[in-house]
């Protein structure tokens, strides 16, 4: 019988995001990519060093367990094939089983996602971010040169969401970039009852709900929801998960403040926000991603 991926929480992943290519992707933006294929070519031994996902990855691949498959990730690149032996080599080399992947030479790879499956595609390229967005895919642009994850916490997968836009529709950001503040929490006030629509992230999370009650105690997962809304705009975004019958660990409402110090005490494998000030903010002090999604985005 063939394959299948069925019932997997599926994550795609391009080698920037993974590994740290950013020496070699100097070479090919300085000179083109015949320079940068010569320099991966020379490197085939040697392992790249572990990016600003890697951590992510490593904890998503341990919730596998013998006889059991509950994550799979596939490796999803605009390198060449030869690049390709490097990145698996390097995976190879860290303990991480990954055994797929996609390497288009520079084309778009964002087309193979719905073959895949995939629920979560992480790519340090933009474009690429946006056309697995308007797709229907959970997607985020990784920042290369973010913090990487802290050790603390080696056997907890830890995972936080802004929340409109990412978790959320972007329906109450439009209300503040249009009309301000005010009218953003009387809207929002008015409407406390009334779940907000599912954003991008809101599968990811689900999918996320189903690895914590499916896993024992050897892997556990901790989520927070990180956003600038307040009381009273709080309501909504709590309601909207409990009608969702979503659990999430930890819940900051900051009105506003800088996001980062929170989340460097929280500690997250990885962050993902909307905004480009507050992914800046988040990647001095955690791995984070730009959600290219929603007005505020644009």
């Amino acid at each position: 019988m063939p394959s299948t991926l069925h019932g997997q929480l599926v994550v795609a992943i391009s080698s920037r995001a993974l590994f740290d290519f950013e020496d070699e992707n100097h070479v090919f933006e300085a000179e083109n990519d015949h320079a940068y294929m010569a320099l991966q070519q020379q490197r085939l031994d040697q392992p790249a060093r572990p990016g600003v996902a890697f951590s992510l990855v490593r904890k998503l691949l341990a919730f596998n367990v013998a006889g059991e498959s509950r994550v799979e990730v596939v490796v999803l690149s605009r390198n060449d094939p030869i690049s390709g032996m490097r990145v698996f080599r390097s995976a190879a080399h860290y303990g991480l089983k990954i055994e797929r992947g996609v390497f288009t030479r520079g084309a778009s790879p964002w087309r193979y996602l719905r073959p895949l499956s995939a629920q979560l595609f992480l790519s340090a390229n933009e474009d690429d971010v946006r056309q697995a967005l308007a797709a229907g895919v959970a997607a985020a642009r990784v920042m290369p040169q973010a913090a990487q994850a802290s050790a603390a916490h080696p056997n907890e997968l830890r995972i936080a969401f802004d929340g409109d836009a990412v978790l959320f529709s972007d329906e109450a950001e439009q209300i503040y970039q249009r009309d301000g503040l005010a009218a953003f929490r009387e809207h929002e006030s008015e409407r406390a009852r009334q779940p907000l629509p599912a954003g991008p992230f809101k599968p990811v999370l689900e999918a996320l709900q189903r690895l914590q009650s499916a896993s024992d105690d050897a892997m556990t997962v901790r989520t927070a929801l990180v956003t600038a809304r307040s009381a009273p705009a709080h309501e909504r975004a709590i309601r909207t998960l409990m009608d969702w019958r979503i659990e999430v660990d930890e819940a900051m409402f900051l009105g506003g403040l800088p996001k980062g110090e929170f989340l460097r005490e929280f500690e997250p494998d990885f962050f993902f926000d909307d905004q480009a000030g507050h992914v800046a903010n988040a990647a001095r002090h955690v791995p984070a991603g730009q959600v290219a999604a929603g007005i505020a985005s644009q």
